[in-house]
């Protein structure tokens, strides 16, 4: 059989994740998806330190959503998986929640962080794309400029101290004769949300419309495509909604953290 033709790359893709963060610092905003090629990305989320238990419990609870990647001490702004860069300043949109509402979405935190802050960075989705591309999985919100959609489902994680709030899903339309060779690369990836959770009709999930996703864009299928859901880093964000914390800071959905990390070092035999 002759290998398949590799899926395009996105503008950013050769891009290195200092100079993608530099560019984030002086208040580029854009979706992170296709940038950084090779490189780990991770959703952000911090909020003070006696409710960190609870965002830990959280994620063991739930690893699919909640892969932890590195967890700081509190007030800390810098993580081992990126040295040199700067939690509060380097991904290229936040969110700033009060009450589990959102109150602003800016480019830079440094004026709400906090001492008491504690960060959790998990893995993300699009960590696992560059090897999704090079199998030749076409990634439709990569090749037209959007945003991956992502979806709240029906169905309810698992608890944990104060926090609750349903699964949230990332869903790309991979043609049906690759949905296998989607399904097997990812699962050797479980730090960045491994197999799917679901392919198919999204109604099994609770979703009513592919068409107004909840977060990110509307993406378009091709003919042959189906619908493929991974667990997403989103999830806590729903937590947030679900559980009313008085403060907690996150970045907006898809407008990840770049790391240094490779990849490949998420990857399972």
């Amino acid at each position: 059989m002759a290998p398949l033709p590799h899926s395009p790359r996105a503008p950013h893709a050769a891009t290195e994740p200092a100079e993608a963060r530099a560019a984030f610092r002086t208040g580029l905003s854009e979706p992170t998806a296709g940038w950084c090629d090779g490189r780990a990305q991770a959703n952000l989320i911090a909020v003070p330190e006696d409710w960190a238990y609870d965002v830990l419990l959280f994620a063991q609870r739930n690893p699919l959503p909640c892969p932890v990647l590195d967890v700081t001490d509190p007030g800390v702004t810098t993580t081992p998986l990126a040295p040199g860069a700067d939690l509060r300043t380097d991904l290229p949109r936040y969110r700033v929640w009060r009450d589990g509402r959102v109150v602003a979405e800016p480019t830079d935190v440094t004026d709400v962080w906090r001492d008491d802050l504690v960060a959790f960075l998990i893995g993300c989705s699009f960590t696992f794309e560059g090897a999704l591309r090079e199998a030749g999985v076409p990634l439709r919100h990569v090749e037209q400029g959007r945003n991956v959609s992502m979806y709240l489902t029906g169905r309810q994680c698992r608890p944990a101290g104060r926090l609750h709030g349903p699964l949230v899903v990332s869903m790309r339309p991979v043609p049906a004769e690759l949905v296998g060779t989607a399904r097997r690369l990812t699962a050797r990836m479980p730090a960045v949300h491994g197999a799917p959770v679901h392919c198919g009709d999204p109604a099994a999930l609770g979703i009513a419309d592919l068409g107004a996703p909840d977060f990110g864009d509307a993406v378009q299928a091709h003919p042959g495509d189906m619908p493929v859901f991974w667990a997403c880093g989103v999830t806590p964000q729903a937590a947030l909604m679900a559980s009313d914390p008085p403060f907690a800071l996150t970045h907006a959905p898809g407008h990840m953290f770049v790391t240094d990390a490779l990849d490949s070092a998420y990857r399972m035999p």
